[in-house]
């Protein structure tokens, strides 16, 4: 049956293909749809509610405002009378929201005395076409399939054309770098969609490896074959494992040298890892552009990224919501971005209204018009918090339009390692600045593993790359609990608990890479039948690595 499906989406995107890359988007018709969807953006709203979700009992969505008492007459009146932003903040309060566990159904969404059991398709939009499937990132729990229609590809194009053209970004030359499937087609996909090449294509993993699934090596002969039609062509698949870019290097030197802009865009942690290459290597990538996605841009990262002299790009995205926004060029902060208003409404509530189990400060997303996202979102919360403010900044993006910030973006949800919870931005702070000051290396080179043996007890790895150098096992642990303990609270005890319990073991080896291509700060191994490419081993370029 997942055959056939997978079977399916390709016959779909095959036929659809070649028509969506003979006409791309012009500059002119990119400026008509910006300022239509910003001066029409209730009308829009009010739409898309009554069309995909008033019109759709079997909607979660539905069903959230059905127990909050809200018809589409009261919706369409708070939004007229306060705008949509306020009408959003109003439904949360009253029960009308999805945390991340909902929205992917790990979870019954509970209002009250009600029990709501998600179901699939439950938050898609039904006229939505699927061309093909990207998973999420995995980094709360199993990946899961977010379907990608062509449409939706073209809409989230239209920002992505109008944010790098007000900074010349559409003449530079493009490359991606991730891992075989649907994302990094989604990225392909979206940068032909307005008629720029991408000139290379990189693959962390071995696309001929033989485990690789035959969809990987099919979809990506596919694209090429679909794109012979077009004005553009989609350039063919190579590998550059993580642990050695030396074939992305060498492409990025002899553009510089040409006197052209190379651009890259992958994920933050692969990013990091490029230019720590670059270093080992004593070469320079002044003028050099790379897009940070996926990933938080944390202070760290970003030192990393401009010792080489490169410029950094940070990007808010999700499988489900698409580009949220895209950095700011007048801010000192590290991941600070413009929110793409036009597509998307974010917004926050006041800490007294915030719902019970998420932080204050929760980042809630809202789909603004059928194609601006992959799933149809109306107050969903992926675990993120920021800072959410509207300000001037003299920025390019802020001259288009785009006038709100984004800034100090971070997933506060609780994980659990052994037993304990903790917050993950108190771990990336060891990883990323107490490891690194006190034993070298950098914001990569450190991550801790959590492991269940197949008696069901708890163990914790905590992964040292080789190239930090000679140090003591036993020192970088004390270091470690000592920087966990340091904190306040929750944390202090976890770090008690692991050093009583000896639960954790250092190893010197590369951290593992999700099969999205991420270097996690936490990775969550659980016994239990593999299936490829559950994660890979950076240090061991192409092989797939059995949890």
């Amino acid at each position: 049956m997942i055959r056939f499906k997978e079977a399916l989406e390709g016959a779909r995107l095959l036929v659809s293909l070649p028509g969506f890359l003979r006409n791309p988007i012009t500059l002119a018709e990119a400026h008509r749809t910006f300022r239509h969807r910003l001066e029409h953006r209730e009308d829009c709203f009010l739409r898309l509610a009554k069309d995909s979700i008033y019109k759709r009992p079997s909607s979660l969505y539905h069903r959230l405002l059905t127990l909050a008492g809200c018809e589409y007459g009261d919706l369409a009146s708070m939004v007229r009378r306060d705008g949509v932003n306020a009408a959003l903040a109003s439904l949360v309060r009253h029960g009308v929201y999805l945390t991340v566990d909902e929205l992917k159904g790990r979870r019954p969404i509970v209002r009250g005395s009600a029990t709501i059991v998600p179901r699939p398709g439950d938050t898609r939009d039904g006229t939505a076409r699927i061309h093909l499937s990207i998973p999420t990132g995995g980094s709360r729990g199993a990946p899961v399939s977010v379907p990608i229609d062509l449409a939706y590809i073209r809409d989230r194009a239209v920002d992505t054309y109008l944010a790098l053209h007000a900074v010349g970004g559409d003449q530079w030359e493009h490359a991606v770098w991730g891992v075989p499937g649907g994302t990094s087609m989604v990225l392909l996909l979206e940068y032909m969609a307005f008629g720029r090449r991408v000139y290379r294509w990189f693959s962390q993993i071995d696309p001929q490896l033989p485990d690789l699934p035959f969809r990987y090596r099919w979809s990506a002969h596919a694209m090429r074959w679909s794109s012979l039609v077009a004005p553009t062509r989609v350039p063919p698949l190579e590998f550059a494992p993580l642990a050695d870019p030396a074939s992305i290097l060498r492409w990025l030197a002899d553009r510089l040298r040409a006197g052209r802009t190379p651009h890259l865009h992958a994920h933050a942690s692969s990013v990091v890892r490029l230019c720590q290459a670059a270093e080992d290597t004593g070469m320079r990538l002044d003028g050099v552009r790379l897009t940070a996605g996926s990933e938080p841009t944390t202070a760290a990262r970003l030192a990393t990224i401009r010792r080489t002299g490169a410029t950094c790009l940070p990007q808010y995205a999700s499988a489900e919501a698409g580009v949220v926004g895209r950095c700011c060029y007048q801010s000192d902060v590290p991941d600070e971005v413009h929110v793409f208003e036009d597509r998307l409404a974010v917004i926050q509530v006041d800490e007294g209204d915030v719902p019970s189990g998420l932080a204050a400060g929760t980042l809630f997303t809202t789909s603004l018009h059928r194609t601006a996202t992959a799933l149809l979102l109306l107050n969903v919360s992926m675990g993120d918090v920021g800072e959410l403010d509207r300000r001037r900044c003299d920025c390019p993006l802020e001259r288009l339009g785009w006038t709100l910030h984004l800034r100090h973006i971070r997933n506060v949800e609780k994980l659990t390692a052994a037993g304990m919870t903790f917050l993950d931005v108190d771990v990336i702070r060891v990883l990323e600045e107490v490891l690194p000051e006190r034993f070298g290396g950098g914001p990569t080179d450190y991550q801790l593993v959590e492991e269940e043996g197949a008696d069901g007890t708890p163990g914790l790895r905590l992964l040292v790359h080789p190239r930090v150098g000679v140090v003591s096992s036993d020192v970088v642990a004390e270091a470690f609990l000592s920087g966990i303990s340091a904190a306040r609270g929750p944390q202090q005890v976890m770090g008690l608990a692991w050093r009583d319990a000896r639960l954790l073991r250092i190893e010197r080896r590369a951290p593992l890479v999700t099969t999205a291509g991420k270097i996690l700060h936490l990775h969550v191994n659980r016994s239990g039948p593999s299936r490829w490419p559950r994660e890979y081993d950076a240090a061991t370029p192409g092989s797939p690595r059995a949890p």
